[in-house]
């Protein structure tokens, strides 16, 4: 069975829509700036907005019974964020936190599903990232149960250097600079393994001549290789 890869990354929210649908939205919601390791919403809260990302990285996390908090998904520059509680009329189910400095978007709920309603091909739009996302998390509960540690990072990187590659273009030599500022800890988290096994994988894919590495930055050097090399099994 492969090791995880979430589906090819699909432009965000943001620019999938046109330019009046993008003037409307503007005019519904207010700017906000959000610095590092700063929350733009909490699990557990009330819904009553939804954020579209303009610019900067930031990390899903959810909290497990013990405290501990599990690294979900990443959500960059054009997502919208927080659009399921505010749709299904529940609390948030998770908690998103800025890695880097977050300029938002911020919608009033009411005024998100009133424009949903003036732009019903939007919805369409909406309920294809609700798939795409469930795709994704089904993905990697399948590679945590079939795929070993490496090939599971090589994986995720491989994801996280064609989504980056949408939002800054690759290097003169082909080098993709992987946007969003993860620690180890934080792809452990993610990809279900220890940051000694991260740490362990990296290592490896380094002296493979795959990827460079430096704090919180991860330069995939060869896509292709490190795609192949994600897809090996025992």
């Amino acid at each position: 069975m492969a090791p995880y890869a979430a589906s090819s990354p699909r432009p965000g929210f943001w620019a999938a829509l046109d330019p009046a649908q993008r003037s409307a939205l503007r005019a519904s919601g207010r700017p906000r700036q959000y610095p590092v390791k700063t929350p733009l919403v909490y699990q557990g809260d009330e819904s009553d907005h939804v954020i579209i990302i303009e610019r900067g990285w930031a990390k899903v996390t959810s909290s497990t019974e013990d405290g501990h908090d599990v690294v979900l998904a990443v959500r960059g520059p054009g997502d919208l964020i927080a659009e399921s509680a505010v749709l299904g009329g529940r609390t948030r189910s998770a908690t998103v936190t800025a890695l880097s400095p977050v300029r938002g978007l911020v919608v009033p709920a009411a005024r998100f599903t009133g424009f949903l309603d003036e732009h019903p091909d939007v919805w369409m739009l909406v309920t294809g990232t609700f798939v795409q996302r469930l795709d994704d998390s089904d993905r990697r509960l399948t590679a945590h149960m079939s795929s070993r540690g490496p090939q599971r990072l090589a994986a995720l990187l491989t994801d996280l250097a064609e989504l980056s590659s949408q939002h800054a273009p690759p290097a003169p030599d082909g080098s993709i600079e992987i946007g969003p500022p993860l620690s180890q800890e934080e792809l452990g988290s993610w990809m279900d393994a220890s940051r000694e096994t991260v740490a362990r994988a990296l290592n490896g894919l380094r002296r493979k001549n795959l990827i460079r590495t430096g704090w919180r930055r991860i330069t995939v050097v060869d896509l292709s290789g490190l795609r192949e090399f994600a897809k090996e099994t025992d």
